[in-house]
């Protein structure tokens, strides 16, 4: 971590715009790589076509099971009781 000299509060107001600007810019890129991730991919045949669908349904059942796990794990911090 840099320090930066602060003498002013115009100096104060400078670096929070300078961090503000970075950050945008941040979340920019993420955000596009985030949508990047989740795009639907082009097939070029339907080998292709097959194996993109596997590949999705494979990741939803993760997902699925995945959530299930924590929410049997960690469900009292939502608010779930565990059934008797």
């Amino acid at each position: 971590m840099q320090s930066h000299p602060y003498n002013t509060l115009e100096d104060i107001e400078l670096r929070k715009d300078e961090l503000r600007a970075q950050l945008s810019s941040n979340s920019e890129k993420v955000g596009s790589l985030w949508r990047s991730l989740w795009a639907p991919q082009k097939s070029e045949s339907k080998g292709e076509l097959v194996a993109n669908l596997i590949s999705n349904s494979i990741t939803a059942i993760d997902a699925f099971i995945l959530m299930r796990k924590l929410m049997k794990t960690y469900g009292w911090l939502f608010g779930r009781r565990k059934r008797k």
